[in-house]
């Protein structure tokens, strides 16, 4: 089956509907329809239709979706079947939480290998993953490593990006508050909660000014 190329607002959808059908599998649900599973992830069923749409045939009219069957495609497209290894870069209050936590409800993705510039930390354990020095990171093969979360400081974060790239990592989950500047070949994800407060806030008031002037 041959496969359009996907639209990178497509590509963030499916992971919210693959832990969807995780769960309606694991209660026993079968079958789906669009209109149905829209409500439950809280996207119009047009959308759903289309976002399925660029890998063919995944559903029929009038039947709607097998959602075992669904669920199956999705983990083989998100590459679910096999372990991704994840480093972290910068274990303070932020970098701690996630080593704690460590991906637990994802049983295919593991953080791996921590790195702080504190050398107090090094050798230390935590949720099980060993903290290196940043030191470190200067010398190690981390070319089977899938990508690395950042949770340094916006002044160190471009630096720190440029020593995990030279050690093979090609992909970034940063929560520092800065853009990064890197290689086009270099995919970066830019979680900024403080930005994602500040459309939530402003939402909620323009919600609340609507009202007020109906």
């Amino acid at each position: 089956m041959a496969v359009q190329k996907v639209p990178q607002a497509t590509a963030e959808r499916l992971p919210v509907y693959y832990r969807s059908l995780q769960r309606l599998v694991a209660n026993g649900k079968t079958r789906i329809s669009s209109s149905e599973f829209g409500k439950i992830v809280q996207i119009d069923s047009t959308t759903i239709r289309k976002d399925f749409s660029y890998f063919g045939a995944l559903g029929r009219k009038g039947y709607g979706y097998n959602t075992r069957h669904l669920m199956e495609f999705l983990r083989k497209t998100l590459y679910q079947d096999e372990l991704s290894k994840v480093i972290l870069i910068g274990v303070g209050h932020l970098g701690t939480a996630l080593l704690n936590h460590n991906l637990q409800k994802n049983d295919n993705t593991r953080i791996v290998k921590a790195y702080d510039v504190n050398p107090s930390k090094a050798g230390k354990e935590i949720g099980g993953t060993k903290i290196h020095t940043l030191d470190e990171l200067k010398t190690d093969d981390n070319t089977d490593i899938a990508a690395a979360i950042l949770t340094v400081p916006a002044g160190q974060a471009q630096k720190v990006a440029e020593l995990a790239i030279a050690s093979g990592i090609h992909g970034f989950l940063n929560f520092a508050p800065v853009r990064l500047q890197l290689p086009p070949d270099v995919y970066v994800r830019h979680v900024d909660m403080t930005v994602e407060l500040q459309a939530l806030i402003y939402f909620l008031n323009h919600a609340i000014e609507e009202k007020q002037s109906q």
